[in-house]
């Protein structure tokens, strides 16, 4: 015959234990017996589910291989440009100048790119650096700053060029306005600013969304470190165990305030992406030589290469996007904040988001190898990912402890 389960502390103070989600306990209670009283998530609605498909459809999207891209954006610029110069392409809708999407969007494109850009990067940042305004305007809005000059500095000097060395179809005429004005053609090296624009914006796009990579695992850190502070508990892997209190609050409110809003424009950013890279198959088949479309290429990722995959990556700022007061993507191979000292304090010591290796904890390489749902891991400590990946070696890297993801 069943009996009635016994409570584990009948005689204990406060709230009845079962209005609770994990077990209450506090400086007396022994880590022995503490052991296994995490807080739980909360339970995922139908509309949380269907958030997260959309999500992990977009993140599989813009988050393609990138120097794969590359590789297809200077191939493809080369050889289906060179088969156009030869071979004309059938007319379609794209091949007309005043089609919808060059019209309203191709013309317009660094407009799009900062509309949906800079509201994603201020709020992620602000979120990361804790709500701390100087240290976001400092530290992140530089990047937009910089890829908004080089985009004006290239597309003045495209336009340079052209008109310096070229020449009207009519004798008389010397210059390129003049000779527009009179109804003529002017023939000169004409370097393709939709190819530069729709190549750099959409690097743009994708370094920039990168915060979004493990962005719901901060809400599983919030709540592991509060707990952890309401019963006096100290993680060694928690990546915010080195925040102030204060700290605490503003990422817990701001976090909670501001995910839905960073999804939507992430959604966005995605989708325009998705469109630029349409919008410059349109511009290898049907616009420019194939000489000024490859030049354009060339400099677009050039200065890409130059400010996310070198300056960004040095210890001058501004810092990579994803960086903050702490780091969260430390299994993110894409994240390329490794090796830069950190450039942000905390009032209790350096700050987590220089990303260094030392700064991980044993048996953490293993958490990319484990088994995951939607990008998202399905276990949450090392030593029940070890034991789904490979069960002879559970425990190997933590000397048989569990170690909490």
């Amino acid at each position: 015959m069943a009996t009635k389960r016994r409570p584990l502390r009948p005689n204990m103070p406060g709230p009845s234990s079962s209005n609770m989600n994990f077990r209450p306990g506090g400086p007396d209670i022994k880590r022995g017996e503490a052991k296994g009283t995490r807080p739980t998530a909360a339970p995922t609605s139908v509309r949380e589910i269907l958030v997260m498909m959309i999500m992990h459809a977009c993140k599989r999207t813009i988050f393609f291989d990138t120097n794969l891209k590359v590789a297809l954006y200077l191939g493809s610029l080369f050889l289906v440009s060179l088969i156009g110069d030869f071979i004309p392409y059938p007319k379609t809708y794209f091949a007309r100048s005043d089609n919808l999407f060059n019209v309203y969007f191709v013309k317009v494109g660094w407009g799009w790119t900062l509309m949906l850009t800079v509201p994603f990067l201020a709020m992620t940042s602000y979120t990361l650096c804790c709500g701390d305004m100087k240290k976001m305007l400092r530290h992140h809005i530089p990047r937009i700053v910089v890829a908004t000059f080089f985009w004006l500095f290239w597309t003045k000097f495209f336009n340079i060029i052209e008109t310096s060395y070229g020449r009207c179809t009519v004798k008389g005429y010397g210059t390129k306005s003049s000779c527009l004005k009179a109804g003529h053609l002017w023939n000169g090296f004409d370097i393709s600013g939709h190819a530069f624009i729709l190549i750099y914006s959409s690097l743009v796009l994708i370094e920039e969304a990168r915060p979004i990579i493990k962005w719901e695992s901060i809400k599983d850190y919030l709540r592991n470190e509060i707990h952890d502070r309401s019963v006096s508990e100290h993680s060694s892997t928690n990546p915010l165990r080195n925040l102030s209190e204060e700290e605490i609050r503003n990422l817990h409110f701001l976090y909670d305030r501001l995910t839905p809003v960073i999804r939507t424009l992430f959604i966005g950013m995605s989708t325009l992406q998705l469109l630029w890279d349409v919008m410059l198959v349109g511009t290898m088949l049907y616009y420019h030589h194939m000489v000024e479309k490859v030049i354009s290429g060339i400099i677009a990722i050039l200065t890409w290469y130059f400010t996310y995959r070198f300056w960004y990556r040095t210890n001058l700022l501004p810092d990579p996007a994803g960086s903050g007061s702490f780091f969260y993507q430390r299994e993110n191979k894409d994240t390329f904040v490794y090796g830069r000292r950190p450039t942000m304090m905390t009032p209790a010591g350096p700050s987590t988001s220089s990303g260094s290796r030392s700064n991980m904890p044993s048996g953490s390489f293993g958490l990319s190898a484990q088994p995951k749902f939607m990008g998202m891991p399905l276990y949450t400590n090392a030593r029940n990912a070890n034991a789904a990946g490979s069960p002879n070696l559970t425990g190997a890297n933590n000397n048989g402890k569990e170690v909490d993801s």
